[in-house]
């Protein structure tokens, strides 16, 4: 998430928007709108399971130059990977303008992901809200790409007494991609190779990315999960499938 780069776009927003909408509904999801930028919808889906299931949340896009998280989400919705286990929370594509630029920014030149403890911009104004109006959740992940990443690597935000799904996480993606082997990722130590763990009191950062946002008012456990978008996209999208499917195997399994 460090570097500010530019590539050709590998995903129209109003496209995917539309290829997403169709898989979520067949899906049995309840698609709602919370905003619209530039005529792209700004959409949640919502699946509840019936009885006591963890809530779970993911997002993507936050970032138009990271085209990996929102492909990833759709093949994880169109292969099952969201089933009977969890009431799942989706919001796949939250920076329409930035995909239409092939930039990390939106239409304005603001990173959404550093704009949520005073938000002012049009995404994240109507994300919050949208957030505000949901339930607690279990857990969060977010996804994301690195233009300075050598492999992947991720950020565990937990309250005191979580047990971490890092482990499940790392041990997934290697199997696609390396782990970065960087003893400072992003300007911060690892605490093992490609786990950092941020500072996580909210009073003490000046801007919030979506993570700090969650942790702070939504939930015990957040995770923002980073491929090197060196690779191929293919790869990458594979990494985050195979890594939050098997995260989300070891935390359904442990509250079985």
């Amino acid at each position: 998430m460090s570097a500010v780069k530019t590539s050709p776009a590998p995903l129209d927003p109003s496209a995917f928007a539309a290829r997403f909408s169709t898989a979520a509904r067949a899906a049995g999801f309840r698609e709602e709108r919370f905003g619209a930028r530039d005529g792209c919808p700004l959409v949640a889906y919502t699946r509840r399971a019936p009885g006591r299931h963890p809530r779970i949340y993911l997002s993507a896009g936050i970032h138009g130059d990271e085209p990996a998280g929102p492909l990833a989400l759709l093949e994880l919705l169109t292969t099952g990977a969201f089933d009977h286990r969890a009431t799942w929370f989706l919001v796949p594509l939250l920076n329409p303008t930035g995909f239409t630029l092939r930039t990390r920014e939106n239409a304005e030149a603001i990173d959404l992901n550093r704009d949520y403890r005073h938000p002012r911009t049009t995404e994240i104004v109507a994300h919050v809200a949208w957030l505000r109006r949901q339930p607690p959740f279990d857990l969060t992940l977010c996804l994301h790409e690195d233009w300075e990443a050598t492999g992947y690597y991720l950020y565990e935000l937990a309250a005191p007494g979580q047990a971490s799904l890092a482990p499940a996480f790392l041990t997934a993606a290697a199997a696609h991609l390396p782990i970065d082997p960087a003893a400072v990722i992003d300007g911060r130590p690892v605490t093992i190779p490609g786990l950092i763990h941020p500072q996580d009191d909210p009073l003490l950062r000046e801007t919030w990315p979506e993570a700090i946002s969650l942790r702070a008012h939504h939930t015990p456990a957040c995770y923002t999960l980073e491929t090197p978008s060196t690779a191929p996209l293919a790869t990458r999208v594979s990494t985050h499938v195979a890594a939050v499917t098997t995260a989300l195997d070891a935390f359904q399994l442990r509250r079985a």
